[in-house]
């Protein structure tokens, strides 16, 4: 891009901001950004932004609702100014476990969310571990889908963990545990999850080997954890030994600090795309690895037009 390298954030998440912008070597754009008495978003660039290619940083964790109108009103105002490019980084895209009608007579929020960010503004989107990477479809503009797989992956290599057992949660999330299982060559499991008439767990059963192993649960986020205790448990009845998590977006809504630490699970590793709650800052068993330079790689490969393929697993 021939324009200046901008680069702003919401209010969700602006320690994740600023080490982005430590890992870029550029300074946070200037903005006022505030609330009218009755809590509507206030907005304004205090600084010229004709021509720039802006990325605007803002995961959408709660509150989702707050944080999303925030981050729509944010690119409007980059659109109304000139900005050359717009570009939203989404660490954390909220809606997006109601990506396909399932029941009856309900919405397709991630594809709506979508919408509202492409009317919005935005030309382009850097996400992270999406809930489901077919979400990606549902953009008519380019969308960078990031990994924290290499983050998680370096931290897990270094535990020497022996025998180590991958396990995925459902089916839907086979090909995230795969990739781990790939590049740590290890077993790869799987839970099968039979649920009730109100959508609650009834039954898990564990299919491959975990007996005498440490399992390790690759999700893309947590937060109730009622699923992953439940998990934990059940590999624990199959024989695991030791039992850890390996989940990217810590979102742990209540009561998830509770049920972690009442839980047999030895470490819970979540990365920094979501702000942690102050019980989950407390608890001993919540692990934060940092993906700021992993994102900082991201955006200079998107402004410099070069290769972002490298940061895929």
């Amino acid at each position: 891009m021939g324009g200046p390298l901008k680069l702003f954030g919401g209010s969700c998440n602006p320690t994740l901001t600023e080490d982005i912008a430590e890992s870029l070597g550029v300074p946070l754009g200037q903005a006022q950004l505030t609330r009218f008495a009755d809590s509507e978003v206030s907005f304004q660039i205090t600084e010229n932004v004709r021509g720039a290619d802006v990325f605007v940083v803002q995961p959408t964790a709660p509150p989702v609702n707050e944080h999303l109108v925030e981050v729509l009103v944010m690119i409007d105002a980059f659109k109304r100014a000139s900005a050359d490019r717009i570009t939203a980084v989404l660490p954390y895209y909220g809606y997006a476990r109601q990506d396909r009608k399932d029941r009856p007579r309900v919405p397709i929020t991630a594809k709506l969310v979508a919408d509202l960010l492409s009317t919005a503004g935005t030309n382009r989107v850097v996400a992270m571990d999406l809930h489901v990477g077919q979400i990606q479809g549902f953009f008519d503009i380019p969308v960078d889908h990031l990994f924290a797989a290499p983050v998680m992956l370096d931290h897990v290599s270094s535990l020497n963990i022996e025998p180590l057992v991958i396990v995925s949660p459902d089916a839907g999330g086979v090909e995230r545990a795969r990739a781990y299982a790939k590049r740590l060559k290890v077993a790869l499991a799987v839970m099968d999850k039979r649920r009730g008439d109100n959508h609650e767990i009834e039954t898990i059963h564990v299919i491959g080997d975990v007996s005498g192993k440490t399992a390790l649960i690759v999700d893309d986020m947590v937060d109730s954890a009622g699923t992953l205790v439940r998990a934990v448990d059940a590999l624990h009845e199959a024989g695991a030994k030791r039992v850890l998590a390996a989940c990217t977006h810590a979102v742990l809504s209540p009561p998830a600090i509770e049920r972690i630490n009442a839980s047999p699970i030895e470490k819970v590793i979540v990365s920094n795309t979501v702000p942690l709650r102050q019980d989950a800052q407390e608890c001993d068993k919540i692990l934060v690895l940092s993906v700021a330079s992993l994102l900082g790689q991201a955006i200079k490969s998107v402004h410099e037009e070069t290769s972002v393929s490298s940061l895929f697993v």
